[in-house]
């Protein structure tokens, strides 16, 4: 059972990435997705979450508006599209599931995927 985010990378900003989140060993379709971060020298940071049945449950007042999360079922992926980056969203990107709920803190998430480095220039 493993999950893992990719699509990290260097981009200037303004710019845009897509993270994805997969899974190994496990379908994601019954389990609840989200999206944390964490900045150098900065606590865990939830950013977003969808729910096993697709809906969208919450976004960080941080990065609303700009980021959006989907899925896609037949691929067993989760993705995070982040537009008009900013420098302050540098940081390692995680994925994680709940199979309970959405949850804004990470403590009530079952599985944690190594995370994807994002950097955004000025």
């Amino acid at each position: 059972v493993q999950l893992q985010a990719s699509g990290g990378g260097l981009v200037q900003a303004g710019g845009s990435l897509t993270l994805s989140c997969a899974a190994s060993g496990f379908t994601l379709d019954y389990y609840n997705i989200g999206w944390f971060r964490q900045a150098p020298g900065k606590g865990r940071e939830g950013l977003s979450c969808i729910s096993s049945s697709g809906g969208v449950t919450y976004y960080a007042d941080s990065v609303k508006g700009r980021f959006t999360i989907s899925r896609d079922m037949a691929k067993n992926t989760v993705y995070l599209q982040m537009n008009s980056l900013k420098p302050e969203d540098t940081a390692v990107y995680y994925c994680a599931a709940s199979g309970y709920g959405c949850f804004r803190e990470g403590n009530d998430y079952d599985y944690w995927g190594l995370g994807t480095l994002v950097t955004v220039s000025s």
